[in-house]
Order: structure tokens, then C-alpha cells, then sequence
């Protein structure tokens, strides 16, 4: 695989198709540019695959290429921008996650009578340590037996553990409101640290909601901008998941559902002055098949987030770099796009996709959407995508 990759690379730079001409350049910057782009939309994979292709120069404001912008495509983690920058637009980049420890009943002589509820807030950060706060708030209180029930509350979501459109057998995060250290065991684990500690524990386990009148006695916090940073470097799904149904459940909703994420998102399109009737979202990761978008509403959304102050600050320190960091740190190394090109990366069976920001030879700023589908190697959809980003990095 990776003598076809550096044959294909090769191959294209020494062609005719990229070649710089004294002609080429001697033309003015964008037409250079545009140029660049012309030649690798015409290479021969593009006739037994599809593209998506829009660059957008913020510095000039205006469009600098298009190659079927409108036309509609599975995103794979591209989709983790559109989740990303409609979270930190719609909650702010102070919002917490937040996991709960809470009771109803009496202590006395060490034995806590009643029920403990453990309220699930959908956050993939939850660990061990967390766990150990758990533990002690209730040492804190001078409990040393436990009698009653211990209720693991995830009314959060509903019951649905996997996403609309999720493969059966890709690598699925459950989406579990109530996690620790990324698995759906969380009252399990609770009772063997209470243990653990010496706590007694003679209580039943079952799911079930929090009353209002119980007492929140420990609460554990995760930053949207430390979400964030693994679920962009990194493409964690399951971090986008929970950042999808934290969007879900500012609406009011409860159970917050996928389709109340959606609403959200499509408002945010609306405001933007496109249609979201022409746009399919189904989950927050891009797992889904039936994810449907455009490479001009990435656009959209990269101009959005760049001209939004409070945006920008939280989303674009997240996202990978080319040669240096995240899902990027192995590709455009040693080229003009190294260090420059900051960009989501998305990969699924046939799919695969790019989309991000970098600055131009002549200093403008640009951000740009590609979305290569129907390739039968996702390696040939990465090496163009980069070969991309070179056309517009490279003088």
C-alpha cells in the first residue's frame, strides 16, 4: 500500500497535468491557482469516482473554485465540524459535562437508608478518578454501609444504544449517557470501588430517574474545549456523539433524541442561507450512511466559524495539522503544507474527506471542503485531497 501511495503521488506531480508552466506562472495568483485545481479535477480517477471540491478565499471574500458544490454526499467526519461548531455557537465554550452523585434518605450511626442515584450527562471523560470523588463524597458523609438502591439514571438519551445508519459491524462508541472510562458499566464499577474502599453495599441496582428533591452530593465537570480537542485531533466518535446529544438536550427534550440535534444544526444552516431541507443528518460522528451533505455548506459553516469570534477561539485550535498533529500528523509532510494546511479529516468505506483552513502563497487565507466518494481505496482520496492543499499552499 504504501509503494502504491508514493507511486500515485509521483505520478502526479511529474505529469503534465500539474506541471508549472513559464505560462502558468506568469498568471495572475488565482488564476495560477484555479489552474492547479483544473488539471487534478481532470485526472482519470474522477471518472469512476465522485467529488466535491469548493475553496473559498476569506481574505478576497470570495469563491476561488467549485467543482460540483451542491451536489450531495456522505460526509464520514467532516461531519464532526458541523457538530463542532454548532455546539460551541449554541452552548459557548465554558459549557461543562457533567456527571451527578445524588441521594434520597438518612445517615445514621454510618448506614445510609435510601437510594443513590448516579446521573448520567453523557460525558465520554468520565474515569477513574471521577469515579474516586464518587466514593469519597460519600465517606464525606461518614457512610459505611449502603441499604436501599443504587439507580444508575440515564434519561438522558433514550434507549437506542447505536445511531441511525450505523454499520453493524464497524467499531461503534455506545451511546450511553451514564459511562465510565468510555464503557457502559457505571454502577458496576461504583459498587466495586465503594467496596473497595470498605463501604457495605447491600443495595439492589436498577435504572430509573432522579426525583427532584434528591440531594446532588458530588458532581464531576469536563470542558466542551477538552471534548472537543480529542474528538477533532483524534476523530473520536464517541466524543462526538455525546457533543451531538449535549445540542440534543439543550432543546428541553428529555429523552433527547438525534433527530432533536438535527433541528438544531438545520437552524444554524437556515441561518447561514441555505436550505437544510436539501441536507441529511442523522448522527454527530459522521458513522452514519445516512449523513448527506454539501461541500458549499462546509464552506458555509468554515466562513461561519471563522468570522465568529467566540467560535474561532474554541474550534480552531481542535483541529489537526498537516505534517504535525491529529489524523493529519503523517501526510503533507516536508511540503509547503506542512504546519499551514488545519483541517477535519473523514474516512469511511469509500469515503473519504477533508475540510479546513490554510493560507495561501500570497498570504490570503482560504478554507476549503472535499469530499471524494466512491473511491474503492481511500488512499487515492487522501493523495488528492493533498495534492489540494498543495495547489493552494504551494507558489
Amino acid at each position: 500500500m504504501r509503494k502504491y501511495v508514493i507511486l500515485f503521488v509521483l505520478a502526479l506531480l511529474s505529469s503534465p497535468l500539474w506541471a508549472q508552466t513559464e505560462e502558468n506562472d506568469s498568471l495572475p495568483w488565482p488564476l495560477n491557482v484555479q489552474n492547479r485545481l483544473d488539471s487534478l479535477v481532470s485526472l482519470p480517477m474522477l471518472q469512476t469516482t465522485q467529488l466535491g471540491l469548493m475553496v473559498y478565499d476569506l481574505t478576497a471574500d470570495s469563491v476561488l473554485y467549485r467543482y460540483h458544490e451542491r451536489q450531495t454526499l456522505r460526509p464520514a467526519s467532516t461531519m464532526k465540524l458541523l457538530t463542532a461548531i454548532t455546539a460551541i455557537d449554541l452552548l459557548g465554550g465554558s459549557y461543562r459535562f457533567r456527571t451527578s452523585l445524588a441521594y434520597l434518605g438518612t445517615v445514621d450511626d454510618g448506614v445510609l437508608q435510601g437510594d443513590i442515584y448516579c446521573v448520567g450527562g453523557f460525558d465520554p471523560r468520565f474515569n477513574h478518578d471521577d469515579m474516586l470523588a464518587f466514593v469519597e463524597s460519600l465517606q464525606s458523609l461518614g457512610v459505611d454501609t449502603l441499604r436501599g438502591t443504587i439507580v444508575a439514571d440515564k434519561t438522558m438519551t433514550g434507549s437506542d444504544r447505536l445511531g441511525e445508519g450505523w454499520c453493524w459491524d464497524d467499531d461503534n462508541p455506545v451511546l450511553s449517557p451514564l459511562l465510565i472510562s468510555r464503557k457502559d458499566c457505571f454502577v458496576e464499577r461504583f459498587v466495586e470501588e465503594l467496596q473497595k474502599a470498605g463501604i457495605v453495599v447491600e443495595s439492589d441496582l436498577i435504572e430509573g430517574d432522579t426525583p427532584s428533591d434528591a440531594r446532588i452530593i458530588c458532581t464531576r465537570y469536563h470542558g466542551l474545549d477538552e471534548i472537543l480537542v480529542r474528538m477533532m485531533k483524534d476523530s473520536d466518535n464517541l466524543y462526538a456523539e455525546s457533543v451531538f446529544f449535549q445540542i440534543a438536550a439543550a432543546t428541553g427534550n428529555r429523552p433527547a433524541k438525534a433527530r432533536h440535534a438535527s433541528a438544531v444544526i438545520k437552524q444554524l444552516i437556515s441561518r447561514l442561507g441555505l436550505n437544510p431541507q436539501n441536507y441529511r443528518i442523522a448522527d454527530g460522528s459522521g458513522l452514519s450512511l445516512y449523513n448527506y451533505l454539501s461541500v458549499e455548506l462546509e464552506v458555509r459553516l468554515l466562513r461561519y466559524a471563522y468570522h465568529q469570534a467566540q467560535v474561532w477561539e474554541f474550534l480552531f485550535p481542535t483541529l489537526p495539522v498537516a505534517g504535525e498533529s491529529g489524523t493529519l500528523s503523517k501526510r503533507m509532510r516536508n511540503t509547503a503544507a506542512a504546519g499551514n494546511v488545519c483541517a477535519k479529516t473523514g474516512t469511511l468505506s469509500g469515503i473519504s474527506s477533508l475540510a479546513g483552513y490554510c493560507t495561501s502563497d500570497n498570504g490570503h487565507q482560504l478554507c476549503f471542503a472535499i469530499i471524494n466518494q466512491g473511491v474503492l481505496r481511500n488512499s487515492q482520496g487522501k493523495n488528492f485531497q493533498d495534492l489540494v492543499c498543495l495547489a493552494l499552499c504551494e507558489p
